[in-house]
């Protein structure tokens, strides 16, 4: 089980996100409010405390939402989950439908640091019940693909 650190929101896509502290998960949208809501596979993105320490050792001034992730997550290894894998976050139901992501333009983490570690260890979701998430609440795996937890 793992703990919710922050969750974020932008206006526009292509900026660093802004952690509201608490928002709602709208079923089969994403993040009420957020320009990367929408009915497609990455409504939702995760990525964990641990992941934005790694480019913190690197010299970089980040925290969450610096990577456009809408949820920041700590005590749960995001990028060992399976596709299909369920997560109870705060009051919504969640199933990881992508790990990581491909760049199409170096954002400008990279160009700050040379590394951007989203398209790595970042993981993407759809909202398959939606309700509030907030900063303090627990994350955890209820269903791996395959297997009940």
């Amino acid at each position: 089980m793992g703990k919710i650190i922050a969750v974020c929101k932008s206006e526009q896509k292509g900026e660093r996100k802004k952690n509201v502290g608490s928002a709602r998960l709208v079923e089969k949208f994403g993040v009420e409010g957020d320009a990367h809501g929408g009915d497609w596979h990455r409504q939702v993105s995760l990525l964990s405390m641990e992941s934005i320490e790694k480019m913190i050792k690197k010299g970089l001034k980040v925290g969450p939402g610096d990577f456009a992730e809408n949820i920041t997550t700590e005590g749960i290894d995001l990028v060992t989950l399976p596709v299909g894998t369920k997560l109870k976050a705060g009051e919504a139901l969640l199933e990881v439908t992508q790990i990581g992501k491909k760049c199409h333009a170096k954002c400008a983490i990279y160009e700050q640091a040379g590394d951007c570690i989203m398209p790595r260890e970042g993981i993407f979701a759809k909202v398959l019940k939606g309700g509030v998430v907030s900063a303090g609440d627990s994350i955890s795996v209820v269903e791996e693909q395959g297997k009940e937890k």
